[in-house]
C-alpha cells in the first residue's frame, strides 16, 4: 500500500523549484545532500536523473530505498521506489509533468528512454 501525502505536502514539494533529497546510509545516517527535479503526478511524488546508473544519490537511492528530502516549508523521510520499467501510461504522465514545469530549463533531457528508466516514487515514511 503506497502512503499518501497531504494536500499541504503535496503543495510544498509540487511548488519547489528543487527538492533536496539526502539517501540514508545502512546505519542510518544521511549522505550529502543533492538538488534535483521533481514532479508530482495523481498526488504521487517523482524524481529522475539524466540517466540510470550505480553511483552517486541515484544508485545509494536504489540501495537503501530511504531517504530524507527538504523543499522550503517541509522536511520529510521517504521510502524510495524504483519505478523505471514502469507502465508507460505512468512515464508519460511523469514525462508530460516534466515538460510542464521545466520546459523552459530544457527539460528534453528529462523525458528521454533512458531518463524514464530513472524513474522513482518518493513516498512519505510514516
Amino acid at each position: 500500500m503506497i502512503v499518501k501525502w497531504s494536500p499541504e505536502e503535496l503543495n510544498s514539494i509540487g511548488s519547489a523549484v528543487e527538492l533536496h533529497i539526502a539517501v540514508r546510509r545502512p546505519d542510518g545516517r544521511l549522505r550529502r545532500w543533492t538538488p534535483i527535479w521533481v514532479v508530482c503526478v495523481d498526488e504521487q511524488v517523482y524524481v529522475r536523473t539524466w540517466y540510470r546508473r550505480e553511483t552517486g544519490w541515484f544508485g545509494h537511492a536504489l540501495l537503501s530505498r530511504r531517504a530524507r528530502i527538504r523543499v522550503p516549508g517541509l522536511a520529510a523521510d521517504v521510502t524510495v521506489e524504483d519505478l523505471g520499467q514502469g507502465e508507460v501510461d505512468l512515464h508519460a504522465g511523469v514525462d508530460a509533468a516534466y515538460r510542464t514545469k521545466y520546459g523552459h530549463h530544457g527539460s528534453e533531457s528529462m523525458v528521454t528512454a533512458a531518463a524514464a528508466a530513472t524513474t522513482l516514487r518518493l513516498a512519505p515514511d510514516r
